[in-house]
């Protein structure tokens, strides 16, 4: 998609802070995060939102949310033995709820306590 954002950031053509990068997705800091840590893991791979995914995104959606562990090690907020610390992934879908840019994204926040209900 030519005006798609994260299109854009995939391609270079926007600047982001970039924290991870592979063949499949590339995951940036949020401009605007909503908790200490804030990460948004996408994939390069064009889908409006998690409603749109076919069969065979399984393998790329799953990778998403290994990304996401990956990174939660990474930046010290994975739980550990005691499930202390901890994070949480949010995928907003649709307008209704809070989607903003119609690429997918996992959102990775952690580094503070979260509270539930979330919204």
């Amino acid at each position: 998609m030519e005006d798609c954002i994260f299109c854009k950031i995939v391609k270079g053509e926007i600047k982001s802070e970039k924290v991870y990068e592979d063949n499949h997705v590339i995951a940036i800091k949020d401009i605007h995060p909503q908790a200490p840590i804030h990460i948004l893991i996408i994939p390069k791979k064009h889908i409006p939102s998690i409603h749109h995914i076919t069969p065979d995104d399984r393998d790329l959606i799953g990778h998403m949310f290994y990304v996401a562990k990956l990174l939660a090690i990474k930046l010290g907020i994975a739980p550990d033995d005691n499930m202390n610390g901890g994070y949480r992934l949010v995928l907003n879908v649709g307008r209704g709820a809070d989607q903003s840019i119609f690429h997918i994204h996992l959102h990775l926040l952690g580094g503070r306590k979260f509270g539930w209900p979330p919204g």
